[in-house]
Parts: structure tokens; C-alpha cells; sequence
């Protein structure tokens, strides 16, 4: 077969083939016309609809230069039918890219009400979220064939292009004050049968009190300087959480490995010294306690993630898988100031890169529907400071908008790590293997301050009345056989020099 025969052939092919067999992108033009009528003829069905549609939204060329103008004689709040619109167009010079005058009457003729609008706009909508799906679907796939692409960056990206549709298009629509009160008597009666907690339980007593557990959508920052026990707080209130109640955690740790912390959770479990894990010198009667009550934490719903350096945009998809995977109903991150905004994303500002940080992880939170609780570092003026060193709002390092965007602002303060014998002037009573939960900031609650034990060699805090010694020794009985052991060793440093006097001490590896 010559070239010109192949030619001849490959048209005969062509003409043979049934056009409705082709594919066309998801559209609904008939839709998109009853739409733009009735935006036309019927302010009210304007109204309905202005705010869930999009230029974009709409597939012919002429619907989109139509829809741009509705939209901008709306914002100018002018009045919008078949001759405002026409007129608007001229000015535009667009009249004719938008099919002109005999279109637009064709437009409004096709409809004779704006009952349906809202149905109507829905489809449309849907049509194009489909097109979207389509060019998304289709650039990853691209993408997937090149030799230099990196997969979790795809991954990341892919995940984010699918979750944008979502966010930006299925907007969510007011609700009526029926309903709403509806939902919150059902809320009231929930909080009533769980004893007051509206929300995820932190495992203290007094906090909970204070708190009704941590709510749905805040952002919890629990700051303090070095060596206060951020992470020896977090770890104990994430083990509270995620054993006693069995709700999912996603712990995010910038600064320790996941093994590290971990073992860190084991010490706190086993009552073991985590000076001893360190050095692997155990008793049999220890490595005894330590394979029994390590069964409880491995079959624990926590989540550890320590990539070092972690983005917010990273950080998001993250959380939206464990949340939509795992059912994680908390998310930890120890700490915000190592957090970064992405390599693209650099103000040369720290100020503002940590406002753009604590704004992120405000609207994970609600976008989640989950309590975020990040650690956070106080600044040095509290070490300068005279008398009391008890931290203020005005401590937070490096933003004024972490303050801004928190729901709640606590503090961790032990006075014995400064030295002190005692709370302060006013308050005489011995401070020695304590520490105290100052609630700073409270947006939906009261303030209080809540003191709680500190268990240095273990890196753990208790409730002040949760333990006895004789609770403990019963709990484990390997630490009978200390006779040099009472209840101060148990439930506090022998030495205040013994605590986290330092950022290695503090965070440090326990092997």
C-alpha cells in the first residue's frame, strides 16, 4: 500500500468512526444556560447562587464572559438583568466574545423563574469539579513518567490539587438558628453524659476542669523555656491520651527521633529511670516489668512522625491522611519554631514566617475539626526578669500572633529549676518535684493554674494526689528491693541540679 492508498484508507477509517463515540469533558450547557437566565430575570435567584459559582466554573467560552460580568455589577452592587449586562459588555469590548445581544435574549427566554437555581448551579458545579478531576488525574499521570520526579513531592502535590477542589468549590452553606440550636442540646446532653468533657481529655484532673477537655478546632500552645519539661508534659498528656481514653494520636516531632521519644514514653510507663534505659542496666526483675507494662503502649493508636525541618504545607497533608486514615482525634507538635513554611515560601522575616506558621496551624485545626497542640519556646526575658520568674503572654518568642491565634496559652513553670524552695513570697509552701500549668489565655473558658508532680527521673507529671508511695511500690515492686528509696526519691529529684538543666538534659537522646 503506497502512501497516498494509506492516506485515502486512514480518512475512509476516520469518516467511519460514530462521532458519539468520542469522549467530551463533563459539561451540562443547558444547565449553564438556565443559570445565566435566570441570574437575569430574578434578583432573588441571583442571590442564591452568587456566592457558590465561579468564572471557571462554567465550560463555554461566552457562559464564562457572561458570569464575569454578573459578578462585577453585583460586587458594585448595580442592578443586574438583560440590559445592564448587554450594556457592561460593550464597555468591555466583549460583547461579541460573549455571543452577543441575540444570545443574551435567547438566554432569558429559556427560563421563565429562578425556582431551580440553586439545583441547576449545583450541577454545573459538579461538571466542572469533574473537568478538574480529569486535568488533575492527567498531569499526574504525565508526571508519573518522568525520570526526575520525585514521588512524595507528586504525592504531596497530587493530594493538595484534590483537596483544593474540595475546599474551594463544595463551599458549606449557612445553617438556620433551628438547627443550630438543635445540634447544640445534643452537644450538652453528650457533655453531660461524659461528666463535663465537651472535648479530648488531657488525663490531669484540674486541667480537664479547667477545659472540658481540649475542643474541636482550637489551637493549644503550651510554651516555657528550656528545660521546663514541654516535652515531658506532651509525652505524658499523649500517653494519657492515647491509653486511658484510646483516641488516635499523631505526635510530630521536630527535634527528638521517634525512638527517642518513645523510649522516653517507656520510662514514664514502666517507672524505670530513664538514666537506666540509657545505659541498658536493668535487673531481671526490671526487664521484667518492662516487657509487661510495654504491651500497653504498643497497643496504642499514637502516630510519630520526626521529620526534622517539617514545612506547614507538609505538615497539612500529613495530618489529613492520619485524620482520614488513622481517625487521629489529636495532633501534637513539639515545637513550633522548628517548623518552616517551605523553600518557596522564604520572607527573609522570622517574625513573620512564625505568624504565617501559628496562622497554618489555627486552620488545620478547624479544617480538621481536630485540637492542635503545639509546644513553643519562651523568650529570654523571663530569665532577666526580677523576682518571680513566672512567664507572661508577653514572653512569647518571636510573634505576637501566636498569642493571636491560639485558643488557649499555657505555661509550664517549676520554680525549683531557677532554685527557689518555694512557690514565691506569697506562697510558702514547698515547690520541690512540682510544677505548675499556668492557663494564661482562654478564649472559650476561665483561667487558672493548675500544679501538677513532676517525676524528673522518669520525665513524667502526675496528677498532685494520683500517686502515694505505697501505691507506687505496689505498682512496682522491683523498687522494693531500693532500701535507699522514699517517697521525695519517688516522686521528685533528690537534686534540683538533677532536672533539665539543659537542651540535652531536656530533649536530649536516652541512648
Amino acid at each position: 500500500m503506497d502512501q497516498s492508498q494509506l492516506l485515502s484508507y486512514n480518512k475512509k477509517e476516520t469518516r467511519e468512526i460514530p462521532f458519539e463515540r468520542g469522549k467530551f469533558p463533563p459539561q451540562a450547557l443547558s444547565m449553564e444556560e438556565a443559570v445565566l437566565g435566570a441570574m437575569m430575570i430574578d434578583k432573588k435567584g441571583l442571590d442564591e447562587v452568587i456566592d457558590i459559582l465561579t468564572q471557571e466554573v462554567f465550560y463555554k467560552p461566552e457562559h464564562q464572559e457572561i458570569f464575569r460580568v454578573i459578578q462585577k455589577l453585583f460586587h458594585d452592587a448595580q442592578p443586574i438583568d438583560l440590559y445592564t449586562v448587554s450594556s457592561q459588555l460593550r464597555k468591555d469590548g466583549k460583547i461579541e466574545a460573549a455571543g452577543g445581544d441575540y444570545y443574551l435574549v435567547r438566554l432569558t427566554q429559556k427560563v421563565v423563574s429562578s425556582a431551580h437555581i440553586e439545583y441547576h448551579s449545583r450541577i454545573v458545579q459538579q461538571k466542572f469539579i469533574l473537568r478538574r478531576l480529569i486535568e488533575i488525574s492527567s498531569s499526574i499521570i504525565e508526571k508519573s513518567y518522568e525520570e526526575t520526579t520525585d514521588v512524595f513531592d507528586l504525592l504531596d502535590s497530587a493530594e493538595s490539587s484534590l483537596f483544593d477542589i474540595a475546599h474551594h468549590h463544595l463551599k458549606k452553606g449557612s445553617e438556620t438558628a433551628q438547627s443550630l440550636i438543635s445540634q447544640a442540646i445534643e452537644r450538652i446532653k453528650s457533655v453531660e453524659l461524659a461528666k463535663g468533657l465537651s472535648g479530648v481529655s488531657a488525663g490531669f484532673r484540674q486541667i480537664d476542669s479547667v477545659t472540658s477537655g481540649w475542643q474541636k478546632s482550637d489551637l493549644i500552645i503550651l510554651a516555657a523555656r528550656p528545660g521546663m519539661g514541654k516535652t515531658a508534659f506532651m509525652l505524658s498528656m499523649a500517653r494519657n491520651i492515647v491509653v486511658d481514653s484510646n483516641i488516635p494520636v499523631a505526635l510530630f516531632s521536630l527535634e527528638m527521633s521517634s525512638v527517642q521519644l518513645i523510649t522516653r514514653l517507656i520510662a514514664a510507663e514502666t517507672g524505670i529511670s530513664s538514666q537506666k534505659l540509657r545505659k541498658g542496666q536493668l535487673s531481671s526483675a526490671e526487664w521484667e516489668q518492662l516487657y509487661t507494662k510495654v504491651k500497653t503502649l504498643e497497643e496504642a493508636p499514637l502516630f510519630i512522625d520526626d521529620t526534622p525541618a517539617l514545612s506547614v504545607f507538609d505538615l497539612r497533608a500529613k495530618c489529613r491522611r492520619m485524620v482520614s486514615q488513622q481517625g487521629v482525634g489529636l495532633i501534637l507538635i513539639d515545637y513550633l519554631q522548628l517548623m518552616t513554611i517551605g523553600a518557596g515560601n522564604k520572607t527573609g522575616n522570622r517574625e513573620q514566617e512564625i505568624s504565617i506558621i501559628s496562622r497554618s496551624l489555627k486552620s488545620v485545626a478547624k479544617e480538621l475539626d481536630v485540637p492542635v497542640i503545639a509546644l513553643s519556646q519562651l523568650s529570654r526575658a523571663v530569665e532577666t526578669r526580677g523576682g518571680s520568674k513566672r512567664p507572661l503572654l508577653s514572653d512569647l518568642r518571636e510573634s505576637g500572633a501566636i498569642e493571636q491565634d491560639a485558643d488557649i496559652v499555657s505555661f509550664i513553670y517549676r520554680p525549683e529549676y531557677y532554685g527557689f524552695s518555694t512557690w514565691d513570697a506569697d506562697d510558702a509552701a514547698p515547690c520541690h518535684g512540682q510544677a505548675e500549668i499556668i492557663i494564661a489565655k482562654h478564649r472559650n473558658g476561665g483561667l487558672d493554674n493548675v500544679r501538677l508532680r513532676f517525676i524528673s527521673e522518669q520525665a513524667k507529671f502526675i496528677d498532685m494526689e494520683e500517686y502515694s508511695i505505697s501505691d507506687t511500690l505496689q505498682e512496682y515492686p522491683f523498687l522494693q528491693a531500693d532500701s535507699k528509696l522514699n517517697d521525695n526519691d519517688l516522686l521528685s529529684s533528690k537534686d534540683p541540679s538533677q532536672t533539665f538543666n539543659s537542651e540535652e538534659d531536656r530533649d536530649g537522646p536516652l541512648f
